[in-house]
């Protein structure tokens, strides 16, 4: 059992809503406009993680927090969550781990070991998106709103020029019904400890799902760790799109050309390499959670 003092875990308090905050804060903002955001809406709906759990601060179990009066008051989630609570000092309750929740955390350790022993798959290119619309009218595509950057027939071209090789199967599953007998795998939901590997951008902005998954136990600095991963794989993803999002910051990198195929596969290499160390911390989690 760790023992962190008030001026340490403050400093980490204040240091995960620098990482979160004004993202979650932007979302809950735009929804109460009714508007959308169609890169950065995703780490709010597809993760089904809230903007105002991703803002509270707790510690990881194993931790003893020092505490103040005025903690509990600032922060009332700190007593809403399974914990135990003796004078100055509270920690996780890790008696109240349900079984189904020590399951699930075995699933993701084990799922972090594969991914970590696999041979990742570089050079995909981000083709998942460009799957995602093959075939498809301008009317039908899911972003309504938002231009191609290629005309329909342009985009099939290209698509069929390319070997597909998606490897995750919650991107594959939006693949249009032309697209997916074009893909070199075939992911199943039952087959993902099987196929997912380090490369995948979709994988890698996973992590954050599994995090959210095993909140409160795993601790919110790991979690602000996985969203801002997730949040850099988000803008990739949609930069390599089909899309056309020049108005709103983004850049494209032209995947349809050599040159701007070279640059996803040096940003989704970065992307990797970031995200090593943060499943490593992810799988040591969750492993210390079966084991609880």
């Amino acid at each position: 059992m760790s023992f962190w003092n008030r001026d340490h875990w403050l400093g980490l308090r204040q240091s995960h809503l620098t990482r979160v905050a004004e993202a979650a804060e932007a979302f809950v903002q735009r929804r109460s406009r009714e508007e959308k955001h169609p890169v950065h809406d995703f780490l709010f709906t597809y993760y089904n993680f809230s903007p105002a759990k991703l803002k509270q601060w707790l510690p990881p179990q194993g931790v003893t927090l020092e505490i103040a009066a005025p903690d509990l008051i600032e922060m009332p989630w700190l007593l809403k969550v399974p914990a135990i609570h003796t004078g100055d000092q509270l920690q996780l309750d890790v008696k109240a781990i349900k079984p189904h929740v020590k399951d699930l955390a075995r699933w993701i350790t084990t799922l972090c070991d594969n991914i970590q022993t696999r041979a990742p798959r570089f050079r995909c290119y981000g083709l998942h998106e460009w799957a995602m619309v093959y075939q498809q009218s301008r009317e039908d595509i899911r972003h309504q709103g938002y231009e191609l950057r290629l005309s329909p027939e342009v985009l099939a071209s290209f698509v069929e020029s390319q070997s597909i090789c998606c490897s995750h199967y919650d991107a594959f599953r939006f693949f249009t019904p032309a697209a997916k007998p074009m893909n070199v795998l075939q992911p199943i939901l039952e087959t993902r400890l099987e196929m997912e590997q380090a490369a995948c951008l979709h994988a890698n902005m996973d992590l954050y799902k599994w995090a959210s998954k095993l909140w409160p136990w795993v601790g919110s600095d790991l979690i602000g760790e996985c969203f801002q991963l997730a949040n850099e794989g988000r803008d990739l993803d949609m930069r390599a799109s089909p899309y056309d999002l020049a108005h709103l910051g983004y850049q494209p990198v032209l995947i349809e050309t050599a040159e701007g195929r070279s640059q996803y596969e040096r940003e989704q290499r970065a992307l990797a390499a970031k995200a090593e160390p943060v499943r490593q911390r992810l799988r040591q989690a969750a492993k210390a959670i079966a084991e609880s």
